[in-house]
């Protein structure tokens, strides 16, 4: 089966060896996203609400770029530097996803990349 690479200048570009999705058949594996702004390529100013905006605003201009949308997701994993801002979080993602909602994890990490307090990465199948 082939891959195919999903690249959008809507979405931060890579910063490492990595590519923003790969879709294999009609199943989608998106890259990590974190809170930076895709024209400057910096970290978002602002609490960890605009961190989650910024984050899940990259995934769906991924998700887009490949076809889909963010209601065609079936699994998320969050990264968290402190689970303490979990319902922020939440609360944040609750904006981006209606029921039925995507399956999920969320785990507390000592560390992101720079420096960011939040990541996001998915699963996406198209129809």
């Amino acid at each position: 089966m082939s891959r195919e690479i999903i690249q959008t200048d809507k979405a931060p570009a890579a910063i490492g060896p990595y590519s923003q999705a790969v879709r294999v058949g009609a199943t989608v594996y998106l890259s990590g996203q974190i809170a930076l702004d895709p024209a400057s390529g910096l970290v978002v100013e602002g609490d960890i609400e605009a961190q989650a905006h910024r984050a899940f605003s990259n995934l769906q201009a991924v998700c887009e770029a490949a076809g889909g949308s963010l209601s065609q997701v079936v699994r998320l994993g969050l990264y968290l530097t402190d689970l303490g801002a979990f319902g922020k979080v939440n609360a944040v993602m609750g904006e981006y996803f209606n029921p039925p909602y995507p399956a999920r994890s969320t785990v507390e990490v000592s560390a992101l990349p720079r420096g960011v307090a939040f990541e996001v990465d998915a699963v996406m199948v198209l129809d």
